[in-house]
């Protein structure tokens, strides 16, 4: 099976402090702490606004050996810019930081609004400027704007492979040719639950899978049940090992080649009633990939003098 990581979307919310997290748990300690409970992060606050180098090293020094974090791109490119002239923003948020997290650098998260329409010629320009490669990156960043002098990070320590998963949330992208623009520049389809509110999609477009999981009946706040965690317990087996589930929802009737295995990045995103840190440890629980964590979400962890 290929790297399976589960884990949360962002990490700062005020109402898991006492539930998720123990009383009296300092806020300086949250993410030390959520980092020990799930296997992986998604960086929210990269979303609204540039975050700076400083924030990206702490966090780096802040999360255990073999901890991965995906970045959730700058909403500037994709909900302001719409893809319109973003070469320069792009730059920008590459050189604000994410090269600080070196090895625990995972997949970059390209969410669209709802208002934003599949343009095949708009769309695959933007496809064409995702580096798949932090050298490449490093390229890109290189031109930033002079306003990110004092705030920019422009170094890598090797380099390393870059993913990247698009989340669409707009029927116009249940388009074949959409599916064919993701295989043709191997960036991943988000895989998004989000309660029948957008669409539903589980097209193979890259060698991994990025899952997002907003509420099995309300978005943002309902939890998932043993039921609906055994359903994705079985179709996370059956993606991790290269294969597809045999009543998978896709546009196209092209399947990708087979692999033997696929990396896997499940992300809850139920926050709103403290569901999500608790869904993501019973998921783990299920695949049998929480033996090396060493939190359980309410309990405080003894840490080492």
């Amino acid at each position: 099976m290929g790297d399976i990581r589960i884990g949360i979307s962002g990490w700062r919310y005020a109402p898991w402090r006492g539930d998720f997290y123990p009383k009296g748990l300092a806020q300086k300690e949250e993410l030390h702490f959520a980092s020990r409970a799930v296997s992986s992060i998604e960086l929210n606050g990269s979303f609204y606004a540039l975050q700076k180098p400083k924030s990206y090293m702490q966090w780096y020094e802040e999360t255990p050996k073999n901890f991965v974090f995906s970045i959730k791109a700058p909403r500037f490119i994709t909900h302001v810019r719409r893809l319109i002239d973003v070469e320069k923003p792009l730059a920008n948020f590459l050189a604000s930081g994410v090269f600080c997290l070196r090895e625990k650098l995972g997949p970059i998260l390209w969410q669209f609004p709802p208002s934003f329409r599949f343009d095949p010629e708009r769309f695959e320009h933007f496809l064409q400027l995702l580096p798949h490669d932090t050298e490449a990156a490093l390229a890109i960043a290189r031109d930033c704007e002079p306003r990110m002098k004092g705030r920019r990070y422009l170094e890598i320590d090797q380099k390393r492979v870059l993913r990247h998963a698009v989340e669409i949330r707009n029927d116009s992208f249940e388009d074949p040719a959409f599916i064919a623009l993701l295989r043709q520049y191997k960036v991943a389809l988000v895989v998004a639950d989000t309660a029948g509110k957008w669409p539903y999609l589980e097209d193979l477009t890259a060698d991994f899978l990025y899952l997002r999981l907003h509420g099995a009946e309300e978005l943002y706040a309902s939890g998932y049940d043993d039921a609906a965690l055994a359903r994705w317990e079985k179709r996370i087996q059956c993606w991790t090992r290269g294969e597809e589930p045999a009543d998978a929802r896709r546009v196209s009737d092209k399947h990708m080649r087979a692999r033997r295995a696929r990396d896997l990045y499940c992300y809850f995103d139920n926050d709103v009633k403290v569901r999500a840190p608790f869904d993501a440890r019973r998921l783990l629980e299920r695949l049998h990939l929480d033996g090396g964590l060493q939190t359980k979400p309410g309990q405080k962890e003894e840490r080492a003098a």
